[in-house]
């Protein structure tokens, strides 16, 4: 992959590393999405703690549904107050170090069912936790990035976020999870192989994260208290939702697209292994080799198109995103063999990730400078303010047609959706119509 701090050969040493600082911080955060909420936590708490597989995933729902709604809600003001108050590191610092201590608190979590509640709050708390922290990490990238290069720095750090989130679930996987017997001394009965896993997350957040917060510069606070900084911040939200519409129309028209495809892409990675067992027969361990392949599809795509994105624009680059996914989403709902279903699912992956990192980019592009933070307060909104609809779609639609082609199905109108909506958001600033 290409160094991140190449990305301009003109810049000052200073200004390269802070950038690979920046991107590092995308390979440190990633292993709580990949082993806690994807992969092995997630199985483990509805198949383990749970006392049967339909409890879990009820109690699994609720709680990420629980850390949605908190993030829906705060992270707008949060937003705003950030900008008003001037720094951003010491509240990625705050999120970031809570990320970590509920990753740790995690491993008390023993496989009894007098237990799951325990476990709902931890990942209700550690998931919002995680997705406060990209608010405000988020918003430092028209600042980290050289200009006309906001793309790459976008596309490359998501390239290496998923390459971070492997190498840890890699890292558990074949230290933890598959040797028999258990390294360490650890206990299998007690399931300690796979609650260490989430020691080996808080660990690897905290130590990658380091550089980020020892080399990234920040914004110069603004001398505001505190408790001025909040008020200040509470006036400034609600006069920009009173003129997000007259004034910011086509940020609401792209937060109101975003909102739609970024439904159906969360639906994708919920219920693509639930697809690949139930309808393939995929078990336990193909399962996570498919998410893997799926994984590695979708941060080669994110690195490929990063150039795109400063070439065509951000707008282009999810459009044509769009289509593909589409494209190869029809192609796996069509396929019956599990060797197709692979080849489909690298092509969703290759965009996959390039739809995730130019929707970034194109916010950091449209958000004035001085709203930058709080813009991605709404942003982080979009991606949760309809998280609910997608999975329930699918559920009832399979439910009703007894079938998981049926109601995957359902996930392409969301693309196609978010796909008209887009087309006629303007493109930003400097992008070519």
């Amino acid at each position: 992959m290409p160094d991140p701090a190449a990305v301009s050969a003109s810049a000052p040493p200073a200004r390269r590393r802070a950038i690979a600082a920046w991107c590092l911080y995308d390979w440190a955060s990633n292993a709580w999405p990949t082993v806690i909420s994807s992969f092995v936590f997630a199985a483990y708490m509805t198949r383990e703690v749970a006392p049967n597989p339909e409890v879990g995933t009820a109690w699994w729902g609720t709680a990420t549904a629980l850390a949605g709604i908190v993030v829906a809600l705060a992270s707008p003001l949060l937003g705003a107050i950030a900008d008003r108050s001037g720094r951003r590191k010491p509240w990625v610092g705050a999120f970031t170090a809570l990320t970590v201590a509920v990753a740790a608190c995690l491993w008390t979590v023993a496989p009894e069912a007098d237990l799951l509640l325990r476990g709902s709050v931890l990942i209700a708390l550690g998931t919002a936790m995680f997705e406060l922290s990209q608010v405000f990490y988020n918003a430092m990238l028209r600042e980290i990035a050289p200009a006309g290069k906001l793309g790459r720095v976008s596309g490359w750090a998501w390239a290496l976020g998923y390459a971070g989130g492997l190498s840890c679930l890699t890292t558990c996987l074949l230290l933890l999870v598959f040797p028999e017997p258990p390294l360490f001394g650890l206990d299998a009965a007690a399931a300690e192989p796979v609650r260490a896993s989430a020691l080996v997350v808080a660990a690897w957040f905290a130590l990658f994260s380091l550089p980020f917060f020892l080399i990234v510069p920040d914004r110069p606070a603004s001398g505001l208290s505190t408790t001025a900084a909040a008020r200040a911040g509470l006036a400034q939200l609600i006069a920009s939702l009173k003129r997000l519409w007259p004034d910011h129309r086509a940020i609401a028209h792209y937060l109101i697209a975003r909102m739609i495809y970024t439904d159906g892409l969360n639906t994708l990675f919920t219920f693509g292994g639930v697809y690949a067992a139930g309808t393939f027969g995929m078990g336990f361990r193909d399962i996570l080799i498919f998410g893997i392949v799926l994984n590695v599809a979708a941060g080669l795509g994110a690195m490929t198109f990063a150039w795109i994105d400063d070439w065509m624009g951000p707008k282009r680059t999810i459009l044509i995103s769009l289509v593909g996914l589409i494209g190869f989403g029809v192609a796996a709902l069509a396929v019956d063999s599990v060797s197709a279903l692979y080849v489909t699912g690298c092509g969703l992956g290759l965009f996959i990730g390039p739809a995730q990192s130019a929707s970034r980019s194109m916010m950091a592009r449209m958000a004035p400078a001085h709203l930058q933070t709080e813009m991605f307060g709404l942003y982080a909104l979009s991606g949760k303010a309809t998280a609910f609809v997608g999975p329930a779609l699918v559920g009832w639609v399979t439910l009703w047609a007894g079938s998981q082609r049926a109601g995957m199905a359902t996930i392409l109108v969301f693309f196609v959706v978010g796909l008209a909506l887009l087309w006629r958001v303007p493109a930003p600033k400097g992008e070519a119509a």
